[in-house]
């Protein structure tokens, strides 16, 4: 191929294997430094492959080992244990307290994700419906007050 100036770039070959080009402007125009996508692309998509990594680095880490997982779960029951413990109290001393139930529904509602157990999950689904009605009987009991 050939560059003939303004009117574009002529065949050197067969006949009609090049487009012409688009008349009224030169058939090469350099972009302007800001305009140059090239560079900024490759940079942009090199910094998310670097980025994917680090995620996929973070993510091999969230894993973590067997007594790693056990030790979060236990940690996990530890607090649905509390939560239960703050309603047992606060009904020993003739009150349900409203923010131990919430707390407790919150947490079953967390955890019930996070387990590979179905029964598991289907006890805290059950733990959320109660904590559930009894919020709504507190509630009903504000109304009428």
């Amino acid at each position: 191929m050939k560059v003939t100036g303004a009117g574009g770039a002529a065949p050197m070959g067969r006949a009609g294997s090049a487009k012409p080009a688009a008349t009224g402007g030169p058939a090469f125009a350099p972009t302007s430094v800001s305009g140059a996508q090239g560079p900024a692309r490759a940079a942009a998509s090199a910094g998310l492959a670097g980025v994917s990594s680090l995620e996929a680095l973070i993510a091999l880490q969230e894993v973590g080992t067997p007594l790693e997982r056990r030790r979060r779960a236990a940690a996990r029951g530890t607090r649905l244990l509390d939560a239960l413990d703050r309603i047992k109290l606060g009904i020993l001393e003739g009150a349900l307290p409203r923010a131990a139930v919430d707390a407790l529904a919150r947490e079953a509602r967390e955890q019930r994700g996070l387990t590979d157990d179905p029964r598991l999950d289907a006890v805290l689904a059950e733990i959320e419906t109660r904590a559930a009605v009894e919020l709504a009987k507190l509630e009903n009991v504000q109304a009428a007050a």
